[in-house]
């Protein structure tokens, strides 16, 4: 799968984190919330190694340095 999918990937997985704690917040289970911190904290690592791993040319313009003088 291309890059930029897997990163799209992971930011969708650690929106489905997102909701599980705040379930979890709302139903005050403390394994619902954990259980979603977690899963964005594994999501935020495999969207930095998907980003990482992008050529140069498939970031955006933000994410490159800028040489202007």
């Amino acid at each position: 799968m291309g890059k930029s999918t897997d990163v799209a990937r992971a930011k969708a997985r650690r929106v489905k984190g997102m909701i599980k704690e705040s379930d979890g917040i709302a139903l005050d289970d403390e394994r619902l919330k954990a259980e979603g911190r977690r899963e964005q904290a594994e999501a935020r690592r495999e969207e930095a190694l998907a980003r990482a791993a992008r050529p140069s040319s498939d970031r955006p313009s933000s994410d490159r340095p800028s040489f202007d003088r």
